[in-house]
């Protein structure tokens, strides 16, 4: 296979409490690796060729409740020790002291595991996590935290160190897939647990986001061989993607197609990621030779996606991301290519056309006397398909064009200390040097709905009638306040200011009398938005301020005030949760059926497996479907395992609602 770890499992197609514990030792042992020569060994826990481990004994320490893995080192049978093997054995001298340091951890002088690591709350930006654990003073916690598939636990990923049971974590990013585990430390002996089995968590997204993770379209996926053409067309939707060059199939390459027809034509792509998972590399023999490359491609170039020359022969619009490198190709970890914001408005113009086709290639030539440099990729279907998890995925971050509506003010006043005169805005100081300030209040009620829309962007535009040719120090602010009906000079005066709007104006800035705009931040967004779903008025006041004892200085606002509000459609409130969430068992599966939730908002439901815990979050597990009828079978489930199951329904934001939960118990009888 070549630079690969393969960790030891029962085969049940389920993750097991200590998969986590021997993931984590290949990737930190990969991190050992890195440091000497750069590369980085693919972690698989699928089935390696026999004749490898049938002398390692892997299954026999297991099955005693040893952690066993077997290492596969070098691209070939026979690698030139001086160019490839003296730097594999090198590599692996401070990687097996790294992993023998781990052992004491693994002992019954090491502390227990932790118990119910699982996820509180998540918004755009922080992750809380909890968990269960005795209470003891000698113990504390180590949080780790990636977001890539398979990472390592040590200093470059721990994000906390925490004496309680609970811990925040913040300054994400919106709509990322993150990765956690943790273990517990003893403060005296400095042992340490295992690791609890990892968490994942998608951060929610911001106000104006959306985003869609479109699978692979199974009858537009698959290879082509420049030596294999009459065999092309039953390459697609069913066979691995191979990607690369060998002497019978000559080149290789993958096409991967994706239906956008979901994505609205407004829309606005922010970011975006390709994954795809390789599966095997047993043709991939040469060491750090060829890298393979992501192209969008041209859908006038070409009308016969099994044609080789054709897709071979295509324009493209773009390489995506950086190439992937062969020795950066890991068996079992996903490989990813991120678009650039350019290749994002690449992708945009595939929208118009509701359909997106990539080409995915590599080495397109062999060195002399070398016969495969060829990669294989899952699809996720087909006898060797890993299953629908598997498939290749394109994850995409986007907004919509925005709409804009213009509110007048709903009311003006001046608000002097002896008088408050109506229709009239100015502010300043008076002849006495007391404050003069100007009110207005919007009616929000002429946004639209706000259930169903969401804003993106407030301001207030302003302009003065009047100027002074000498200057002052005055500046003005614009607050926004809570106030009573009544609005007198006191109330102004001991006003609930709520927050600044903008940044202040300087007198000296007003002398060209243009337009001032005071631009609402995330928080006094947040707070207009938050009265608006309440059908509470917008209430503004504008304040001078003066160091220098400044008297009879007044500016006269125009009363063409304006509140420029820019909003999208969206949903904002998940939909009802699932009801009737039944487990029975049928063709030596077990099946999932619910009730249909009525509601012209549902775009489909999406089902987790979890051997732990509660899935509490959709991303919390293995996917088992995703989409309309109200019923999938478990197709990869183990009939004599405990695991939890959750049924979340969803829009098209999407919004996930509340979890309907169910537990499969091997012990209990089921129709």
């Amino acid at each position: 296979q070549g630079n690969v770890f393969f960790p030891a499992h029962k085969f049940m197609h389920e993750a097991e409490v200590d998969g986590t514990d021997m993931n984590v030792l290949c990737a930190n042992m990969n991190d050992e690796f890195s440091k000497v020569t750069g590369r980085k060994y693919g972690i698989h826990r699928g089935k390696p060729p026999a004749n490898l481990i049938s002398g390692s004994g892997r299954e026999y320490y297991y099955s005693k409740g040893i952690l066993a893995v077997v290492a596969e080192v070098g691209t070939k049978n026979i690698p030139d020790y001086m160019k490839s093997m003296s730097g594999s054995i090198n590599e692996n001298i401070p990687a097996l002291k790294h992993a023998f340091s781990e052992v004491i951890n693994y002992s019954s002088l090491a502390p227990k595991r932790v118990d119910t690591f699982t996820i509180e709350s998540r918004d755009a930006t922080s992750v809380t996590l909890t968990w269960s654990y005795e209470p003891r003073n000698d113990i504390y916690f180590e949080v780790y935290r990636s977001t890539k598939d398979k990472d390592a636990c040590n200093e470059r990923t721990r994000v906390g160190i925490v004496g309680g049971q609970k811990f925040i974590d913040t300054d994400l990013n919106s709509s990322t897939n993150y990765h956690y585990t943790i273990r517990a430390i003893n403060k005296s002996t400095g042992y340490k647990s295992p690791f609890a089995p990892v968490v994942k968590v998608r951060t929610w997204l911001e106000d104006d986001e959306f985003f869609k993770l479109t699978f692979a379209d199974k009858s537009g996926t698959g290879y082509v061989g420049e030596f294999t053409q009459e065999q092309n067309r039953s390459h697609f939707g069913l066979n691995s993607l191979f990607v690369g060059v060998n002497k019978s199939k000559g080149i290789c390459d993958a096409v991967i197609s994706f239906d956008l027809s979901n994505i609205p034509h407004n829309a606005i792509i922010k970011s975006a990621r390709f994954y795809v998972y390789p599966m095997n590399r047993v043709g991939a023999k040469i060491e750090k030779y060829g890298q393979w490359n992501l192209s969008l491609l041209d859908q006038e170039s070409f009308t016969e996606i099994t044609d080789f020359h054709e897709i071979e022969n295509a324009q493209t619009k773009g390489v995506i991301g950086r190439a992937i490198k062969s020795s950066q190709l890991t068996q079992g970890i996903w490989n990813h290519w991120t678009f650039s914001r350019h290749e994002c408005k690449l992708l945009e113009e595939e929208i118009a056309i509701g359909k997106a086709t990539f080409r995915m290639d590599g080495a397109k030539t062999l060195p002399q006397g070398e016969d495969s440099q060829l990669m294989q990729f899952d699809i996720g279907y087909g006898q060797y398909g890993g299953g629908i998890q598997y498939r290749p995925i394109l994850d995409i971050k986007y907004t919509l064009v925005n709409e804009e509506i213009k509110l007048p003010q709903s009311s003006i006043s001046t608000i002097c200390r002896d008088d408050n005169i109506q229709e009239e805005l100015k502010s300043g100081f008076d002849k006495e040097g007391d404050k003069i300030y100007g009110y207005l209040d919007f009616d929000l009620a002429q946004l639209p709905d706000p259930q169903e829309n969401m804003i993106t962007q407030c301001t207030l535009r302003i302009s003065n009638n009047n100027s002074f040719k000498t200057s002052s120090d005055v500046r003005f602010y614009v607050e926004l306040v809570e106030l009573d009906e009544a609005g007198t000079y006191e109330d102004i005066k001991n006003r609930e200011k709520i927050e600044y709007i903008g940044y202040e104006v300087a007198e000296s800035d007003m002398k060209s009398k243009e337009s001032q705009y005071f631009k609402f931040d995330t928080l006094s967004k947040q707070v207009l938005d938050t009265m608006h779903q309440e059908g509470k008025k917008l209430k503004l006041v504008i304040k001078p301020t003066s160091a220098l004892g400044i008297k009879n200085r007044i500016i006269e606002w125009n009363d063409n005030v304006e509140l420029i509000v820019k909003y999208i459609p969206k949903r904002r409130t998940a939909l009802d949760k699932v009801e009737n969430l039944k487990i029975s068992k049928e063709n030596r599966m077990i099946k999932l059926s619910w009730d249909k939730i009525e509601d012209e908002a549902l775009n489909g439901y999406y089902v987790v497996r979890n051997s732990f815990h509660t899935p509490k979050h959709f991303m919390d597990g293995v996917k088992i479907y995703g989409g309309k009828d109200t019923y999938t079978y478990d197709n990869f489930a183990s009939y004599s395992k405990k695991k939890y199951y959750s049924v979340f329904s969803y829009d098209d934001v999407p919004n996930f609602s509340e979890p309907a939960v169910i537990n499969y118990n091997p012990m209990e009888t089921y129709d």
